[in-house]
């Protein structure tokens, strides 16, 4: 039997969303004062790296860890960056933000998880890239879900 209810990647629009969300998140990344220095050098391929680390996340396919090893790639890619928490603050507003642009999902339950997502994720990184920081090879990849509601909002007649 099928899971009636669809994964956050799922409900997200799954990576052909997540691909448009990280692109142009990107692209205005380069106009932001407080994050065009942090990613000034990028490689052309980040924002489908992120696309694919946030598929995976979301319950989709598992061609991050696949492609590049999982979650500790992902820690050692923040090490000794020394990210501030304003800096946090304004990758997680940007990229909602953009989300809000591009029309994904803006039910409660999906931004929700969307947002306890980015929270937690972007408080790790900034933890990661301080100091003394190390990356624990046998981080498991995390996995976001609906939490505690009971499924997704479905418009009335949905």
């Amino acid at each position: 039997m099928t899971n009636p209810i669809p994964t956050l990647y799922q409900w997200a629009g799954g990576s052909d969303a997540l691909n448009r969300l990280t692109a142009r998140f990107y692209q205005r990344v380069h106009d932001n004062e407080i994050l065009a220095p942090i990613f000034a050098h990028m490689d052309s391929e980040h924002p489908q790296h992120v696309a694919a680390f946030l598929a995976e996340v979301l319950g989709g396919p598992a061609e991050y860890s696949a492609a590049h090893g999982g979650h500790p790639h992902m820690i050692r890619q923040h090490l000794n960056r020394h990210l501030s928490q304003a800096q946090r603050r304004e990758w997680v507003a940007l990229l909602l933000d953009t989300a809000d642009e591009l029309g994904l999902p803006d039910d409660p339950e999906f931004r929700s998880a969307l947002v306890g997502y980015l929270e937690w994720g972007s408080r790790l990184a900034v933890i990661n890239s301080q100091d003394g920081a190390e990356a624990d090879e046998n981080a498991p990849m995390p996995r976001w879900g609906w939490g505690e509601t009971k499924g997704p909002y479905l418009p009335p007649g949905g």
